[in-house]
Protein backbone atom coordinates (compact mmCIF):
# COMPACT_ATOMS: atom_id res chain seq x y z
CA UNK A 1 0.00 0.00 0.00
CA UNK A 2 1.48 3.61 -0.78
CA UNK A 3 0.52 6.96 1.06
CA UNK A 4 -1.62 7.79 -2.01
CA UNK A 5 -3.89 4.51 -1.24
CA UNK A 6 -3.38 5.05 2.09
CA UNK A 7 -5.41 8.04 1.36
CA UNK A 8 -3.05 10.42 3.34
CA UNK A 9 -5.33 13.61 2.90
CA UNK A 10 -8.28 12.28 4.61
CA UNK A 11 -5.92 10.90 7.70
CA UNK A 12 -5.17 14.47 7.94
CA UNK A 13 -7.88 16.07 7.57
CA UNK A 14 -9.03 13.36 10.13
CA UNK A 15 -6.21 13.90 13.08
CA UNK A 16 -6.75 18.09 12.24
CA UNK A 17 -10.72 17.76 12.67
CA UNK A 18 -9.73 16.18 16.14
CA UNK A 19 -6.72 18.81 16.95
CA UNK A 20 -9.75 21.59 16.76
CA UNK A 21 -11.73 19.83 18.68
CA UNK A 22 -9.65 19.38 22.11
CA UNK A 23 -5.64 19.83 22.30
CA UNK A 24 -3.44 17.33 20.36
CA UNK A 25 -0.39 17.06 22.90
CA UNK A 26 1.00 14.55 20.15
CA UNK A 27 0.92 17.00 17.61
CA UNK A 28 2.83 19.53 19.39
CA UNK A 29 6.56 19.88 18.99
CA UNK A 30 8.24 22.27 21.81
CA UNK A 31 8.73 25.93 20.59
CA UNK A 32 8.78 29.15 22.63
CA UNK A 33 7.20 32.51 20.95
CA UNK A 34 7.54 36.34 21.84
CA UNK A 35 4.89 36.60 25.06
CA UNK A 36 4.11 40.30 24.05
CA UNK A 37 2.90 39.21 20.93
CA UNK A 38 1.03 35.90 22.30
CA UNK A 39 -0.63 38.45 24.36
CA UNK A 40 -3.13 39.83 21.62
CA UNK A 41 -4.11 35.87 20.79
CA UNK A 42 -7.05 34.40 22.06
CA UNK A 43 -6.21 30.90 24.31
CA UNK A 44 -8.25 29.21 22.44
CA UNK A 45 -5.96 29.88 19.22
CA UNK A 46 -2.63 29.07 21.05
CA UNK A 47 -3.98 25.61 22.52
CA UNK A 48 -4.45 24.11 18.89
CA UNK A 49 -1.56 25.59 17.43
CA UNK A 50 0.43 22.58 16.41
CA UNK A 51 3.89 23.94 15.12
CA UNK A 52 7.28 23.04 14.99
CA UNK A 53 9.31 26.46 15.15
CA UNK A 54 8.20 30.21 15.08
CA UNK A 55 9.06 31.17 11.15
CA UNK A 56 7.26 34.35 11.98
CA UNK A 57 10.06 36.61 13.91
CA UNK A 58 11.57 36.72 10.16
CA UNK A 59 8.18 38.76 9.07
CA UNK A 60 9.58 42.06 8.30
CA UNK A 61 6.88 45.69 8.66
CA UNK A 62 4.87 46.01 5.40
CA UNK A 63 5.11 42.48 4.60
CA UNK A 64 2.61 40.60 2.26
CA UNK A 65 2.57 37.41 4.12
CA UNK A 66 1.43 34.22 3.29
CA UNK A 67 0.45 31.23 6.11
CA UNK A 68 0.59 28.08 4.46
CA UNK A 69 -1.82 25.34 6.24
CA UNK A 70 -2.69 28.12 8.91
CA UNK A 71 -4.56 25.86 11.12
CA UNK A 72 -5.89 27.88 14.14
CA UNK A 73 -4.56 30.94 12.58
CA UNK A 74 -1.63 31.50 15.26
CA UNK A 75 1.04 32.39 13.18
CA UNK A 76 -1.14 34.27 11.11
CA UNK A 77 -2.35 36.17 14.27
CA UNK A 78 1.77 36.74 15.29
CA UNK A 79 2.95 37.76 11.85
CA UNK A 80 0.05 40.75 11.39
CA UNK A 81 1.57 42.23 14.44
CA UNK A 82 5.36 42.12 12.98
CA UNK A 83 3.72 43.04 9.82
CA UNK A 84 2.02 45.85 11.44
CA UNK A 85 -1.14 48.07 9.77
CA UNK A 86 0.74 48.53 6.86
CA UNK A 87 1.04 44.43 6.38
CA UNK A 88 -1.21 42.07 5.22
CA UNK A 89 -1.96 38.45 6.56
CA UNK A 90 -3.28 36.07 4.14
CA UNK A 91 -3.70 32.35 5.79
CA UNK A 92 -4.83 29.33 3.54
CA UNK A 93 -6.06 25.66 5.37
CA UNK A 94 -8.14 22.83 3.95
CA UNK A 95 -9.32 22.11 7.39
CA UNK A 96 -13.29 23.35 7.79
CA UNK A 97 -12.64 22.72 11.53
CA UNK A 98 -9.68 24.76 12.02
CA UNK A 99 -10.64 27.48 9.47
CA UNK A 100 -13.61 27.65 11.95
CA UNK A 101 -11.80 28.23 14.93
CA UNK A 102 -9.12 31.03 13.10
CA UNK A 103 -12.55 32.75 11.67
CA UNK A 104 -14.08 33.05 14.44
CA UNK A 105 -10.97 34.20 16.89
CA UNK A 106 -10.29 37.01 14.07
CA UNK A 107 -12.24 39.59 15.06
CA UNK A 108 -11.19 39.38 18.51
CA UNK A 109 -7.41 39.52 17.57
CA UNK A 110 -8.41 42.73 15.29
CA UNK A 111 -10.39 44.52 18.37
CA UNK A 112 -6.96 43.87 20.82
CA UNK A 113 -4.79 45.10 18.40
CA UNK A 114 -6.82 47.84 16.74
CA UNK A 115 -6.73 46.97 13.56
CA UNK A 116 -7.64 44.12 11.04
CA UNK A 117 -5.07 42.95 8.14
CA UNK A 118 -5.81 39.10 8.59
CA UNK A 119 -7.83 36.56 6.23
CA UNK A 120 -8.63 33.30 6.21
CA UNK A 121 -8.88 31.30 3.01
CA UNK A 122 -9.93 27.88 2.24
CA UNK A 123 -7.45 25.58 -0.01
CA UNK A 124 -5.12 23.39 -0.18
CA UNK A 125 -1.43 24.70 -0.60
CA UNK A 126 -0.15 22.62 -3.16
CA UNK A 127 -2.64 23.74 -5.53
CA UNK A 128 -3.33 27.77 -4.32
CA UNK A 129 -4.98 28.67 -7.74
CA UNK A 130 -8.14 26.73 -6.39
CA UNK A 131 -10.48 28.69 -4.07
CA UNK A 132 -12.15 25.40 -2.37
CA UNK A 133 -14.59 27.48 -0.72
CA UNK A 134 -15.84 28.57 -4.20
CA UNK A 135 -15.54 24.65 -5.14
CA UNK A 136 -17.85 23.75 -2.07
CA UNK A 137 -20.50 26.60 -2.46
CA UNK A 138 -20.99 25.50 -6.97
CA UNK A 139 -21.10 22.09 -5.14
CA UNK A 140 -23.97 22.47 -3.43
CA UNK A 141 -26.11 23.89 -6.44
CA UNK A 142 -24.45 21.48 -8.77
CA UNK A 143 -24.06 17.94 -7.04
CA UNK A 144 -22.06 15.89 -8.91
CA UNK A 145 -23.44 12.40 -9.47
CA UNK A 146 -22.74 11.47 -13.09
CA UNK A 147 -19.00 11.27 -15.06
CA UNK A 148 -20.88 14.19 -17.51
CA UNK A 149 -21.28 16.26 -14.25
CA UNK A 150 -17.61 15.53 -12.76
CA UNK A 151 -16.39 16.94 -16.25
CA UNK A 152 -18.51 19.76 -15.98
CA UNK A 153 -17.25 20.09 -12.20
CA UNK A 154 -13.57 19.76 -13.52
CA UNK A 155 -14.47 22.64 -16.41
CA UNK A 156 -15.64 25.00 -14.03
CA UNK A 157 -12.57 24.27 -11.24
CA UNK A 158 -9.98 25.00 -13.83
CA UNK A 159 -12.48 27.88 -15.30
CA UNK A 160 -12.31 29.34 -11.53
CA UNK A 161 -8.33 28.89 -10.95
CA UNK A 162 -7.61 30.96 -14.18
CA UNK A 163 -9.89 33.78 -13.83
CA UNK A 164 -9.89 33.98 -9.70
CA UNK A 165 -6.88 32.04 -8.31
CA UNK A 166 -6.89 32.27 -4.71
CA UNK A 167 -3.62 33.69 -4.55
CA UNK A 168 -1.98 35.23 -7.64
CA UNK A 169 1.10 35.41 -8.71
CA UNK A 170 3.74 37.23 -7.87
CA UNK A 171 1.59 38.76 -4.99
CA UNK A 172 3.28 37.91 -1.45
CA UNK A 173 6.76 39.32 -0.19
CA UNK A 174 7.21 36.28 2.20
CA UNK A 175 5.46 32.46 1.84
CA UNK A 176 5.91 30.89 5.73
CA UNK A 177 4.81 27.51 6.96
CA UNK A 178 4.82 25.66 10.07
CA UNK A 179 4.96 21.79 10.27
CA UNK A 180 2.60 21.19 7.47
CA UNK A 181 4.68 20.68 4.24
CA UNK A 182 5.99 16.76 5.49
CA UNK A 183 1.91 16.44 5.60
CA UNK A 184 1.03 16.88 1.96
CA UNK A 185 1.53 13.86 -0.39
CA UNK A 186 4.88 12.82 -2.00
CA UNK A 187 3.49 13.24 -5.52
CA UNK A 188 2.16 16.77 -4.61
CA UNK A 189 5.69 17.57 -3.48
CA UNK A 190 7.27 19.13 -6.32
CA UNK A 191 3.94 21.15 -7.16
CA UNK A 192 4.12 22.58 -3.26
CA UNK A 193 7.54 24.47 -3.83
CA UNK A 194 6.51 25.11 -7.19
CA UNK A 195 3.48 27.01 -5.85
CA UNK A 196 5.38 28.50 -3.03
CA UNK A 197 7.60 29.99 -6.09
CA UNK A 198 4.66 31.30 -8.27
CA UNK A 199 3.33 33.94 -5.47
CA UNK A 200 6.28 34.95 -4.42
CA UNK A 201 7.26 38.87 -6.08
CA UNK A 202 10.64 38.78 -7.40
CA UNK A 203 12.57 39.73 -4.36
CA UNK A 204 10.86 37.73 -1.84
CA UNK A 205 11.42 34.82 0.32
CA UNK A 206 10.41 31.69 1.97
CA UNK A 207 10.54 30.87 5.67
CA UNK A 208 9.51 27.48 6.39
CA UNK A 209 9.58 25.53 10.09
CA UNK A 210 9.27 21.51 9.61
CA UNK A 211 10.22 18.42 10.19
CA UNK A 212 13.03 16.61 8.88
CA UNK A 213 14.49 13.18 9.28
CA UNK A 214 18.26 12.20 9.17
CA UNK A 215 17.68 8.43 7.02
CA UNK A 216 14.75 7.70 4.25
CA UNK A 217 11.46 6.81 6.31
CA UNK A 218 10.56 3.21 5.12
CA UNK A 219 7.59 2.56 3.19
CA UNK A 220 5.68 0.40 6.63
CA UNK A 221 5.94 3.42 7.88
CA UNK A 222 4.61 5.82 5.71
CA UNK A 223 1.43 3.38 5.46
CA UNK A 224 0.80 4.30 9.23
CA UNK A 225 -2.11 6.88 9.34
CA UNK A 226 -1.04 8.06 12.89
CA UNK A 227 2.24 8.96 12.02
CA UNK A 228 1.67 10.25 8.88
CA UNK A 229 -0.71 12.99 9.98
CA UNK A 230 1.96 13.14 13.35
CA UNK A 231 4.24 14.96 11.09
CA UNK A 232 6.27 11.70 11.22
CA UNK A 233 6.06 9.70 7.64
CA UNK A 234 5.81 12.55 5.41
CA UNK A 235 9.06 14.19 6.97
CA UNK A 236 11.90 15.02 4.16
CA UNK A 237 14.93 13.98 4.52
CA UNK A 238 17.27 16.62 5.92
CA UNK A 239 19.57 17.50 2.68
CA UNK A 240 16.32 16.50 0.08
CA UNK A 241 14.59 19.61 2.11
CA UNK A 242 16.96 22.10 0.87
CA UNK A 243 17.68 20.58 -2.51
CA UNK A 244 13.25 20.65 -3.21
CA UNK A 245 14.01 24.79 -2.27
CA UNK A 246 16.89 24.55 -5.11
CA UNK A 247 15.18 22.71 -7.74
CA UNK A 248 12.26 25.10 -7.28
CA UNK A 249 14.21 27.91 -8.73
CA UNK A 250 14.86 29.26 -4.85
CA UNK A 251 18.69 30.81 -4.40
CA UNK A 252 20.53 31.49 -0.64
CA UNK A 253 18.76 28.44 0.24
CA UNK A 254 20.01 28.56 4.46
CA UNK A 255 19.37 26.77 7.73
CA UNK A 256 18.10 29.30 10.16
CA UNK A 257 17.38 27.14 12.82
CA UNK A 258 17.89 23.54 13.62
CA UNK A 259 17.25 21.34 16.47
CA UNK A 260 20.00 19.86 18.20
CA UNK A 261 18.31 16.78 19.63
CA UNK A 262 15.79 14.92 17.91
CA UNK A 263 11.88 15.78 18.80
CA UNK A 264 11.27 11.78 18.12
CA UNK A 265 13.47 8.86 17.39
CA UNK A 266 11.31 6.19 15.40
CA UNK A 267 13.41 2.69 14.11
CA UNK A 268 16.10 4.68 14.96
CA UNK A 269 15.21 7.55 12.52
CA UNK A 270 16.12 10.86 14.27
CA UNK A 271 13.38 13.89 13.16
CA UNK A 272 13.89 17.19 14.19
CA UNK A 273 12.52 20.54 13.56
CA UNK A 274 14.68 23.18 11.04
CA UNK A 275 13.46 26.35 9.76
CA UNK A 276 14.91 27.11 6.56
CA UNK A 277 14.65 30.05 4.22
CA UNK A 278 14.85 30.87 0.80
CA UNK A 279 14.72 33.29 -1.87
CA UNK A 280 13.14 34.38 -5.35
CA UNK A 281 14.92 36.33 -7.94
CA UNK A 282 17.31 35.04 -10.03
CA UNK A 283 15.75 34.79 -13.02
CA UNK A 284 16.29 37.02 -15.83
CA UNK A 285 18.74 38.03 -18.30
CA UNK A 286 22.73 38.44 -17.43
CA UNK A 287 23.81 42.53 -18.49
CA UNK A 288 27.62 43.90 -18.29
CA UNK A 289 28.08 46.84 -16.06
CA UNK A 290 31.35 47.01 -15.04
CA UNK A 291 30.84 45.87 -11.62
CA UNK A 292 32.60 43.22 -9.00
CA UNK A 293 32.87 41.62 -5.84
CA UNK A 294 35.17 40.70 -3.37
CA UNK A 295 34.35 38.33 -1.10
CA UNK A 296 35.46 38.97 2.42
CA UNK A 297 35.75 35.41 3.98
CA UNK A 298 36.31 33.46 6.23
CA UNK A 299 36.63 30.42 3.45
CA UNK A 300 39.75 30.43 0.79
CA UNK A 301 36.90 29.50 -2.15
CA UNK A 302 33.25 29.23 -2.44
CA UNK A 303 30.48 28.17 -4.89
CA UNK A 304 27.22 29.72 -5.31
CA UNK A 305 24.04 28.25 -6.49
CA UNK A 306 25.07 29.40 -10.57
CA UNK A 307 28.58 28.01 -9.92
CA UNK A 308 30.10 31.22 -9.30
CA UNK A 309 33.71 30.92 -8.01
CA UNK A 310 34.43 33.59 -5.75
CA UNK A 311 37.81 33.72 -3.96
CA UNK A 312 38.81 35.15 -1.20
CA UNK A 313 40.00 38.64 -1.82
CA UNK A 314 39.73 38.81 -5.27
CA UNK A 315 37.95 41.00 -7.80
CA UNK A 316 35.44 39.02 -9.09
CA UNK A 317 33.38 40.15 -11.95
CA UNK A 318 29.38 39.63 -12.32
CA UNK A 319 26.55 40.56 -13.81
CA UNK A 320 23.88 43.56 -12.96
CA UNK A 321 21.49 40.93 -12.03
CA UNK A 322 24.25 39.05 -9.73
CA UNK A 323 25.59 42.24 -8.33
CA UNK A 324 22.28 42.63 -6.74
CA UNK A 325 21.49 39.80 -5.40
CA UNK A 326 24.81 39.66 -3.19
CA UNK A 327 23.64 43.09 -2.40
CA UNK A 328 20.91 41.56 0.02
CA UNK A 329 19.97 39.07 1.69
CA UNK A 330 21.24 36.60 3.07
CA UNK A 331 25.01 37.35 1.22
CA UNK A 332 25.51 41.13 1.71
CA UNK A 333 27.53 41.28 4.90
CA UNK A 334 29.39 38.42 3.36
CA UNK A 335 31.21 41.11 0.02
CA UNK A 336 32.65 44.13 -0.53
CA UNK A 337 30.60 45.72 -3.70
CA UNK A 338 32.86 47.80 -6.53
CA UNK A 339 30.84 49.92 -8.59
CA UNK A 340 32.46 51.47 -12.21
CA UNK A 341 33.72 54.90 -11.76
CA UNK A 342 31.78 55.98 -14.78
CA UNK A 343 28.26 53.98 -14.73
CA UNK A 344 27.24 51.49 -17.66
CA UNK A 345 24.04 53.09 -19.43
CA UNK A 346 21.08 50.54 -19.77
CA UNK A 347 21.00 50.40 -23.25
CA UNK A 348 24.75 50.19 -23.56
CA UNK A 349 25.01 46.93 -21.30
CA UNK A 350 25.72 44.17 -22.92
CA UNK A 351 25.08 40.39 -22.12
CA UNK A 352 27.47 39.33 -19.44
CA UNK A 353 28.34 35.51 -20.45
CA UNK A 354 27.10 34.69 -16.77
CA UNK A 355 28.96 30.84 -16.72
CA UNK A 356 30.19 28.69 -13.43
CA UNK A 357 33.77 29.28 -12.77
CA UNK A 358 35.65 32.92 -12.11
CA UNK A 359 35.62 35.39 -14.65
CA UNK A 360 38.28 38.25 -12.35
CA UNK A 361 37.99 42.33 -12.90
CA UNK A 362 40.74 44.27 -13.28
CA UNK A 363 40.60 47.40 -11.28
CA UNK A 364 40.80 49.63 -14.57
CA UNK A 365 37.74 47.89 -15.37
CA UNK A 366 35.62 49.83 -13.22
CA UNK A 367 37.91 52.67 -13.13
CA UNK A 368 38.85 53.42 -16.33
CA UNK A 369 41.93 52.94 -18.59
CA UNK A 370 43.06 56.32 -18.43
CA UNK A 371 42.15 56.64 -14.94
CA UNK A 372 45.25 58.83 -13.27
CA UNK A 373 44.19 60.64 -10.16
CA UNK A 374 46.70 61.31 -7.30
CA UNK A 375 45.03 62.66 -4.20
CA UNK A 376 45.74 63.53 -0.99
CA UNK A 377 45.51 61.11 2.28
CA UNK A 378 41.69 61.70 3.45
CA UNK A 379 41.25 63.51 6.70
CA UNK A 380 38.87 61.14 8.44
CA UNK A 381 40.81 58.25 8.40
CA UNK A 382 40.79 57.78 12.11
CA UNK A 383 38.35 55.98 14.34
CA UNK A 384 35.58 58.39 15.08
CA UNK A 385 35.74 60.11 18.33
CA UNK A 386 39.49 57.68 18.78
CA UNK A 387 42.16 61.29 18.93
CA UNK A 388 44.70 58.62 20.19
CA UNK A 389 44.92 56.59 17.57
CA UNK A 390 47.59 58.44 15.72
CA UNK A 391 46.85 56.92 12.52
CA UNK A 392 46.51 60.16 10.48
Amino acid sequence: MSPSVMNTEDAVRRRYEQGAQKVEIELCCPTTYNPALLDAIPQEVVERDYGCGDPTKYVNAGDTVLDLGSGSGKNCFLACQVAGPSGRVIGVDFNDAMLDVAQRNAPEVARRLGYANVEFRKGKIQDLRLNLAEVDTWLKANPVQSASELAALEARTAEMKLARPLVEDDSVDVVISNCVLNLVRAEDKKQLFAEIFRVLKRGGRAVISDIVCDEEVPQHLQQNAELWSGCISGAFREDLFLEAFENAGFYGVQILERMENPWRTVEGIEFRSVTVAAYKGKQGECREHKQAVIYKGPFRQVVDDDGHVLRRGMRVAVCKKTFGIYSRAPYKDSFAFVEPLIPVAKEEAKLFPCTSGMLLRHPRETKGEDYSLTTEAIADCCTPGDSKSGCC
